[in-house]
């Protein structure tokens, strides 16, 4: 959506979309918040769209309690667990917003700050993204590792990632559509988003400890998540192993050198076998960990050639037949 320089941009519906996996101890505390924060403004139509993916409390009990009491809210309910990016690209899917806000169940991003993201979309901005100004409740290691592992993949992918952000953030519908023209289907939400391009800024705002319930992310979840990240926006790794074994290559041929002049020029043999442990030890360990990189590469390959649906849903509560979301990855059973 395009503007003259100076003009501010008219807002005819915004659509929230909001990931839960069993958050049912403060699904009704962010229901609330979203609520109060966007009904402020009169001005704003807007639609909340809860995407259960997989829950095993009484989330989507919840959800569907919610749902009957307002027609603006819309539930998607996911066959099994997806994971977090196939559930917001669900939700996303069935957005028919001009904007789509983004953000999490757990109130860590507090809804109001998204009033606040729409004033700079006003003023131009595509993207909005929220700024982690103060990381309350993490822990030193995660916000460490966190700020060291988007140092070193800015450093490898032509895609830049913003340190302290995440998910939370508000998307022009031009940004949401070239997002959903991409067909990956194991992904980051925010390396996509910003893969697009546009006009992106970003917005400070305090983060929160839960208010209830435990983090989705344990150390084996961040692991994989790391992993998925590189693969997907960099063939770096990939390098490494070629200048890893041309290094190599070029030490074995001068010792071999080494070896003939020694035996051929001289009276002595090169011996040692400790020595010859370590090297052939030392070669096999890294044949291996260049069989696992491309090995990586090579799984990503055969999930998406297979091209399954991105999500399957079994429920969805308060779409009309014309505004129940675009053809998608996703499909209905």
């Amino acid at each position: 959506m395009s503007t003259s320089p100076g003009d501010a941009r008219s807002l005819s519906l915004l659509s929230v979309v909001v990931p839960c996996l069993d958050e049912a101890l403060v699904i009704r505390e962010t229901h609330n918040r979203l609520l109060s924060a966007l009904d402020v403004s009169p001005r704003i139509d807007f639609e909340i769209i809860y995407v259960d993916d997989g829950s095993r409390d009484s989330t989507l009990d919840i959800l569907r309690e919610l749902q009957r009491s307002d027609e603006r809210i819309k539930v998607i309910s996911l066959t099994r667990n997806f994971g977090q990016f196939t559930a917001l690209t669900a939700g996303v899917e069935h957005a028919v917003g001009d904007v789509v806000a983004v953000i999490d169940a757990d109130l860590q991003d507090p809804p109001e700050v998204i009033l606040e993201m729409l004033q700079l979309w006003r003023q131009g901005a595509d993207i909005v993204r929220g700024l982690r100004s103060n990381r309350s409740g993490e822990s030193r290691f995660k916000i460490w590792s966190s700020r060291g592992f988007l140092r070193i993949l800015n450093r490898m992918s032509d895609t830049k990632f913003i340190s302290d952000t995440g998910e939370f953030g508000i998307f022009d519908r031009a940004a949401v559509d070239a997002f959903l023209e991409m067909p990956e289907t194991r992904c980051l939400f925010r390396g996509m988003t910003s893969w697009v391009g546009f006009n992106q800024e970003t917005y400070p705002y305090e983060r929160m400890p839960r208010s209830a319930g435990q983090t989705k992310y344990p150390m084996r979840k961040m692991i994989d998540l790391a992993v998925n990240t590189t693969i997907s926006f960099t063939t770096f790794p990939l390098r490494i192993a070629t200048w890893a074994g041309s290094l190599l290559l070029a030490l074995a041929f001068l010792g071999i050198i080494y070896t003939l002049t020694v035996r051929l020029l001289t009276d002595a043999w090169i011996s040692g076998w400790a020595i010859v442990s370590v090297i052939i030890l030392t070669m096999g360990s890294l044949h291996l960990i260049c069989l696992g990189i491309i090995g990586e590469y090579l799984g990503r390959t055969h999930i998406e050639v297979k091209r399954r649906p991105l999500y399957l849903v079994q429920e969805r509560l308060g779409f009309i037949p014309e505004r129940g979301g675009k053809q998608s990855p996703g499909a209905s059973l």
